[in-house]
């Protein structure tokens, strides 16, 4: 079985193409992943999704980040397996790849878990996922997730073997997420599955790199599980909402790791994790980018934590004017025009600077 890529084999890979930019992405008209990846309305969501991939390419974004639905893969495979393929097609059209994630440990205490239901998916006004009030949070319990059932873990286990095995060679696949937040409120119970997706992925050996995210800013230190997908990833993926000095200080950890790097979530307003001052600093270190949210919609990711408000209630204060996430209005006008002129500017800076060949000179070290 292959192992981890060495540096050398995932710095050329990764100079081989321009600056990694891009957005997490789910159509503005979908309340949850049910939504996007279900049969019911699929055609509607679908039109709304390529009207604002169009809307990415425009700006200069070549890559998004998407989270599949095991849920909806085990219920409607077939029609699952066809608008997957669609998506990636849709995508590539418009010159955008796609970082599959393939499970999440951003869930909730097994009290508050509910089945996946099909059809019209409810939807409430408050807070993320069209739900009225948060359910994560303060509810002093491990998250639950479906790998925590022994009989569905190992269908979960077909589900990523398939995955990957359908679109391992395809060049619309950019990366493989095998886990996303892998110990988020879960501690180490998601670690022998996680193990489990690297040792099946190395199987089927890939022409993407693997990666899980393993720095995430909640666990740069004490995690087993975390520090495990460092050591299984080809690339680092990592997600940090914070300010702009507490980035330089874990960009000088990572850059010290010697691998390429990926910020697979960062855009947090309220916490001064904004364009205006994130965005140069991974377009200038080469960090693979992708803020979260892109277009305001049912998911509702403009709104402030849960936290946030807990925290006010307590007397701390924090600008909720200021959208959390999410770059462009349901009407397709940008939040803050600013930033995407300088979005705009600084992704055709690194064409430019990969078409005059000073990418490979400048990042990384390649034998």
């Amino acid at each position: 079985m292959n192992g981890q890529w060495s540096k050398e084999k995932a710095w050329e890979w990764y100079n081989s193409r321009p600056w990694i930019r891009g957005c997490n992405f789910m159509p503005s008209d979908c309340a949850n992943r049910i939504d996007m990846w279900q049969e019911h309305d699929f055609d509607k969501h679908f039109e709304t999704a390529e009207r604002e991939i169009a809307l990415a390419e425009s700006i200069g974004f070549n890559s998004v980040r998407i989270i599949l639905e095991y849920e909806v893969w085990e219920h409607q495979h077939d029609g699952f397996m066809q608008r997957l393929d669609q998506y990636l097609t849709m995508f590539y059209k418009h010159g955008i790849t796609a970082m599959m994630v393939l499970a999440n440990d951003c869930s909730v205490p097994r009290a508050f878990w509910k089945p996946a239901t099909f059809g019209e998916q409810s939807y409430d006004i408050g807070y993320h996922g069209g739900r009225k009030v948060s359910p994560h949070g303060a509810h002093g319990e491990l998250s639950y997730h479906l790998l925590d059932d022994y009989e569905t873990a190992k269908k979960y286990y077909e589900f990523v073997r398939e995955i990957i095995t359908v679109y391992a060679h395809d060049e619309r696949v950019l990366i493989w997420n095998l886990f996303n937040e892998p110990g988020n409120n879960r501690g180490d119970l998601s670690l022998p599955h996680m193990e489990k997706f690297f040792e099946i992925a190395r199987e089927i050996n890939p022409d993407q790199p693997l990666c899980a995210d393993c720095l995430c800013d909640f666990y740069m230190e004490g995690s087993i599980v975390g520090q495990r997908a460092l050591e299984l990833s080809d690339v680092i993926s990592f997600h940090n909402y914070n300010s702009y000095v507490e980035n330089i200080e874990l960009l000088q950890q990572i850059k010290a790791i010697g691998r390429p790097a990926l910020d697979t979530e960062w855009l947090h307003r309220i916490f001064n994790n904004d364009v205006e001052h994130i965005y140069p600093l991974l377009y200038l270190e080469k960090i693979g980018a992708y803020n979260w949210g892109f277009v305001l919609g049912k998911y509702q990711t403009h709104e402030p934590w849960n936290g946030i408000w807990e925290k006010m209630e307590a007397g701390q204060e924090f600008d909720v004017t200021k959208w959390q996430h999410d770059l462009f209005r349901p009407s397709g006008r940008p939040y803050d025009p600013c930033e995407i002129k300088l979005i705009k500017e600084l992704n055709n800076k690194a064409d430019k600077r990969f078409a005059d060949g000073l990418d490979a000179a400048m990042f990384g070290q390649i034998k």
